[in-house]
């Protein structure tokens, strides 16, 4: 039974695979903290029910034939900022990914992901954390770092002060580790590790790992 004080994520999905279009309606209808608003082929405007419906998440499929994914993407993020974009792709290219979080995704499912990999990076995207899957995230760092993000350089050196132990973390956040990798080099607890990413992210007035790193290469080079 769902918890009635639980936030139902309003989600719309923008799919033009019926039958995959459907099956991830139905998965994500059966959760009791999510709900499918709208589902559509991409041949409406996806802009429209983004303005009627108010959802929380997006779930939009970057190969869309009728229409250029990106494009939306950064409309989206343009007009409707307090909506979170996740694309989804089923073989994508560095590229595609690196175009889609400087278009304003907040996260990027894989269409063979596992349904507990699509349902924590909806929840994860929902509340305001930026998701990219596992195995994507550690050889994308250094491209995105190179293509995306790029104001603010010197953040770190200039304006500042880190602990040692945040300025190790933020040195393996560069070097593409996740947090628990970071917690097994450093000998520590995933919550601690955890603890010093959401400080950092605070201090330097981020949003997400992908930006902690960009300004350490950046920081590193100036």
């Amino acid at each position: 039974m769902a918890n009635p004080r639980r936030k139902t994520i309003r989600i719309v999905l923008v799919e033009d695979n019926r039958i995959l279009r459907e099956g991830i309606a139905a998965l994500l209808d059966k959760q009791p903290d999510m709900r499918v608003v709208a589902s559509t082929g991409g041949h409406d405007g996806t802009l429209q029910h983004a303005r009627r419906l108010r959802p929380h998440v997006i779930l939009l499929d970057l190969g869309l034939r009728s229409q250029n994914g990106m494009r939306i993407v950064s409309s989206l993020s343009r007009r409707f900022p307090e909506i979170k974009v996740i694309g989804m792709g089923l073989i994508p290219s560095q590229v595609d990914i690196i175009e889609s979080v400087e278009a304003g995704a907040s996260g990027f499912i894989l269409k063979d992901a596992t349904i507990g990999d699509i349902l924590a990076t909806i929840r994860s995207v929902a509340h305001g954390t930026k998701v990219l899957p596992p195995p994507l995230a550690g050889s994308l760092f250094s491209h995105v770092i190179e293509h995306a993000l790029k104001d603010g350089k010197g953040m770190i050196k200039n304006a500042v002060k880190m602990t040692t132990r945040e300025q190790e973390v933020i040195g393996l956040i560069a070097e593409g580790l996740s947090n628990k990798e970071i917690a097994h080099r450093l000998k520590l607890a995933t919550y601690t590790v955890k603890s010093h990413v959401h400080n950092i992210l605070e201090k330097l007035a981020l949003h997400s790992r992908l930006q902690i790193a960009l300004f350490t290469r950046q920081d590193r080079d100036s």
